[in-house]
């Protein structure tokens, strides 16, 4: 089975690690470069994720999809990476997440395998809302209109 832990920093975290003296801050880093080697065999992917304010959010529940600077909700709690893994059953991932010995929180979900299972195919799960409405915003939709872009996002693509 596949899950993807999430690493969640809060500004505690954050701010202790900001705190930490050059060799402190190294060693922090050598325990989670420890970690991923520990668990190497189970680590199908994984990635660090840029800071939240370099983050772009589309939000498609409002009519013609919106593009916005910055993490859909201000918070006190940010994902700042992931890996995915492969393991047996949630319990193993369990045991995987909690050796983690970075961030204070890590999230962990199965991921949904494709159209055999439960769980939609991503196209059908687009096409629908919640309610089992017609989603019009859908990107997978041919008439979907395209999404207005704010003019950092625009400044960036240049």
């Amino acid at each position: 089975m596949k899950y993807v832990l999430m690493f969640v920093e809060t500004e505690e975290f954050a701010a202790d690690l900001a705190a930490m003296d050059e060799a402190e801050r190294g060693r922090a880093y050598a325990r989670v470069q420890q970690w991923f080697a520990d668990h190497q065999d189970r680590i199908t992917h994984h990635a660090h994720l840029l800071p939240s304010d370099t983050a772009t959010t589309v939000r498609l529940d409002r009519g013609e999809p919106l593009v916005s600077d910055g993490p859909f909700v201000e918070g006190k709690e940010i994902v700042s990476g992931y890996a995915e893994i492969e393991v047996a059953d949630l319990d193993e991932a369990l045991r995987v997440a909690k050796s983690w010995p970075a961030c204070p929180l890590v999230e962990i979900r199965p991921i949904a395998a494709g159209p055999s299972r439960r769980t939609p195919s991503w196209p059908v799960w687009c096409a629908t809302t919640r309610a089992g409405s017609p989603r019009p915003s859908c990107p997978w939709s041919a008439t979907s209109p395209r999404p207005r872009i704010s003019s950092r996002t625009q400044s960036r693509r240049r």
